[in-house]
């Protein structure tokens, strides 16, 4: 039985995580633990947790540690494979708290300059009934503000305007730039600098294909 490889990717908002994660599931066959989609999963069923959530993703801010740590902790317990865990921990006392239940093999830093994010962002509008993202500039929908499969409105997400994401990304680097350095020190943390995910990808993949086995066909 091979080694169970647990890794972490860790980037801005908007800076391809759940694309480049994707495809690390997919090459890689390790389960995906997305802290974002926990989030909108809980604030959408209105839970507890979401109801409270949402006051701070509403106002530009990152979830309360604890929160996300017990959220996180309970999801990853029954695990039994290979996991990446996307967008969680942003603190180091989450970073601690991992580490404190689970060995962590490596951490993805994906670099993306701020500017790059708030400019993607701001092209980018979902249909909120299916999850559908569209991006004005490369994959438009084919009728201006409509989903292309139901003809229904799009919406801009909250998190996705653009106060809200500057906001965002500096309670991110102020919060984060420590996270990084807790596991560059940890001698775990692998950087990858770049403004297009296309061009980030092959470099992941290379660095994961010396750790992890890759999927054959």
């Amino acid at each position: 039985m091979s080694k169970l490889f647990r890794a972490i990717i860790i980037g801005p908002p908007g800076s391809g995580k759940g694309t480049i994660s994707a495809r690390v599931v997919r090459d890689f066959n390790l389960q995906h633990l997305s802290s974002g989609d926990l989030l909108r999963s809980q604030v959408n069923n209105q839970t507890s947790a979401g109801k409270e959530a949402k006051k701070y993703i509403a106002a530009g801010k990152l979830v309360p540690d604890q929160l996300m740590v017990n959220l996180i902790l309970n999801e990853l317990a029954p695990i039994k494979q290979s996991w990446l865990l996307d967008g969680f921990p942003r603190t180091v006392t989450q970073a601690e708290s991992l580490s404190n239940q689970e060995a962590v093999d490596s951490v993805i830093n994906l670099d993306v300059p701020f500017q790059t994010i708030i400019e993607r962002l701001q092209c980018r509008w979902v249909h909120p009934g299916s999850g559908r993202v569209y991006n004005l500039e490369w994959n438009p929908p084919k009728k201006p503000g409509k989903d292309d499969v139901t003809g229904e409105d799009l919406i801009q997400r909250e998190d996705d305007k653009p106060d809200t994401v500057k906001a965002r990304l500096e309670t991110y680097q102020r919060q984060t730039t420590p996270v990084l350095a807790y596991y560059r020190q940890r001698g775990v943390l692998e950087d990858f600098h770049g403004t297009e995910t296309e061009k980030i990808w092959p470099h992941v993949r290379k660095y994961l294909t010396g750790r992890t086995p890759l999927v054959t066909s």
